[in-house]
């Protein structure tokens, strides 16, 4: 195996070996006795930013955070001669970036002494996973407090609003702003539960073949006409992309929310930007619970902005009900698009930096080859 991360054509065990390990979708690097990186996957090579002969020419300790847990691990396991696994190792840095959270494997190399491969598992897609559950779980709760809400307090909230107009019909001047404020306020009361009544809806979701740029454009197109027209967005669009299996309306709700979030997060600033991005990433699958089945999500719709980003406290909670940064905001609207992805089977997440976020959707495709080929003829070219 050579050096810069290829196999030898003249060996044909090298080179299954090395198609082997190109297939495997974790970063997998070998690292010599003197610390040098002498073999770098595909994967490895897109973890660290580098091309396997870059890769090759320095040791590992150059591409990790100083004193990162993973060099006493490789010479631990040199001394033990016995593979190791450590779960949860921060290797965050600026080289690699923000939130590389991994699993290390790492484990000797019998046929060359003092070497060792180390395997990275990221997990910041399985603890966003597991979170998208979370949120779910807290959507399921608002669904039971709206059904509840309904009945019990809007019936209520109209026999108040009666008292008070006919309140405002015998009280003098100076009393009638009271009654007015109260029915103002009883007003607010039922809007509120009217949008947590969404939530009780447990209706099949009515889903068909959807090209999601005609509903990128739709949502830019209201955009543009009103909260953000004074704000620039791009798109960065995969042409070929197949149809989405989904509700065309929902969708056009949940990328109207993110939208509409983004632009007030950009708010005046001059350079502000929101760019929606569709992109094919194989390879996640979601598995479904009570069952073996797994999802697959190849589709990934995000919307991106350069904003000051989301709070590091608010982030983990962000997508619950009542959470909000906004002052007179209710904290529904983003539990509300976690709610309606999860019922198309699919997970939202955020990443969040100063001056960058992200609010990426991934969805399964549409099983219909024939309306996945027809929306691909109609997409919206590559010229984007």
């Amino acid at each position: 195996m050579s050096t810069d991360g290829t196999a030898s054509s003249e060996n044909p065990v090298n080179a299954m070996a090395m198609a082997v390990l190109n297939a495997i979708q974790n970063p997998v690097v070998m690292v010599d006795e003197g610390g040098f990186i002498v073999f770098a996957n595909w994967e490895a090579e897109a973890f660290f930013g580098a091309s396997a002969a870059h890769l090759s020419r320095y040791r590992i300790s150059t591409f990790i955070p100083f004193g990162s847990p993973l060099l006493a691990l490789i010479d631990q396991v040199r001394e033990r001669k016995a593979p190791v696994n450590e779960y949860r190792v921060d290797l965050s840095s600026p080289r690699l970036g923000q939130d590389k959270l991994v699993d290390l494997y790492v484990a000797p190399v019998i046929a060359e002494p003092g070497s060792v491969v180390v395997v990275f598992q990221e997990r910041s897609m399985a603890d966003k996973i597991d979170r998208q559950l979370t949120h779910r779980a807290a959507a399921r709760s608002v669904t039971g407090l709206a059904s509840m809400l309904a009945h019990e307090i809007k019936n209520p909230l109209s026999g108040i609003r009666g008292a008070a107009q006919l309140l405002e019909q015998s009280v003098i001047d100076d009393d009638r702003a009271l009654t007015r404020l109260i029915c103002d306020e009883t007003d607010r009361i039922v809007s509120l539960v009217d949008r947590m009544e969404v939530f009780s809806d447990e209706r099949p979701v009515d889903r068909v073949p959807v090209n999601i740029h005609s509903v990128l454009d739709h949502v830019k197109a209201v955009a543009k006409a009103g909260f953000a027209r004074n704000i620039r967005v791009t798109e960065n669009y995969d042409p070929s992309l197949p149809a989405v299996y989904a509700n065309r309306d929902q969708l056009v709700q949940v990328f109207l929310n993110l939208v509409k979030n983004a632009a007030e997060a950009v708010g005046d600033r001059p350079d502000g930007e929101i760019i929606l991005t569709t992109a094919y990433r194989p390879g996640i699958r979601l598995s479904v619970a009570g069952t073996r089945e797994k999802i697959s999500l190849p589709l990934e719709f995000c919307v991106i902005d350069n904003g000051p980003g989301v709070p590091t406290d608010l982030l983990p909670h962000l997508f619950d009900p009542f959470i909000t940064t906004k002052p007179n905001g209710s904290g529904l609207g983003l539990a509300l698009v976690a709610k309606i992805i999860g019922d198309h089977g699919g997970i939202i997440e955020c990443d969040s930096q100063n001056n960058r976020t992200i609010f990426r959707v991934l969805m399964p495709a549409s099983k219909d080859a024939s309306l996945d080929d027809a929306a691909i003829a109609s997409s919206t070219g590559p010229n984007r």
